[in-house]
């Protein structure tokens, strides 16, 4: 029997967006079981918290098949991505691309992840022209302003962009 295979999407994930969980369908035909994981990372002021954000991913994949959601799960991290990689017995990590921007840090984080564990693949999967533009900073910072994100992120997402914007 074939050993299970498992792959790991990190991110920051603030908040998640369509052209995300467009990463997590597709990252479904690859792997057998998929860990999304929420990255810490203070150092880029998140605007929901840990907590928050885990929860609003769980929001947006309740609606996947029974089969889909059992396979995923959510696990947060804090520190290096490949000690991450190895706690969940991961063998890829699947990272989406949006630009030519995005390619030239992710290859230098995949060959730096691939020195320390030869064993762990990086799998990259271009967005396609439909999500290629969205970032959640400028989600974020369209929010900010009083704009329209629903075009960008789930209807549950954007209740909550709108519901963290109208205390400010």
């Amino acid at each position: 029997m074939a050993s299970e295979r498992v792959g790991v999407y990190p991110g920051t994930f603030d908040p998640i967006t369509s052209g995300h969980m467009e990463v997590v369908r597709r990252s479904l035909r690859l792997v057998d079981r998929l860990v999304i994981g929420p990255a810490t990372n203070i150092g880029k002021g998140p605007l929901f918290t840990l907590e928050e954000r885990v929860a609003i991913i769980a929001d947006d994949i309740a609606d996947f098949s029974e089969t889909d959601k059992a396979r995923i799960e959510i696990v947060p991290f804090d520190g290096l991505l490949i000690h991450f990689a190895r706690e969940v017995n991961a063998s890829v990590i699947i990272r989406g691309l949006r630009a030519v921007s995005d390619f030239e840090y992710e290859i230098q984080m995949a060959n730096m992840n691939a020195r320390m564990e030869p064993n762990i693949e990086t799998i990259f999967l271009m967005a396609s022209d439909r999500h290629q533009f969205i970032a959640s900073s400028l989600v974020k910072d369209i929010a900010r302003l009083g704009g329209d994100t629903s075009q960008f992120v789930s209807k549950k997402v954007f209740e909550r962009l709108k519901a963290k914007f109208s205390r400010s």
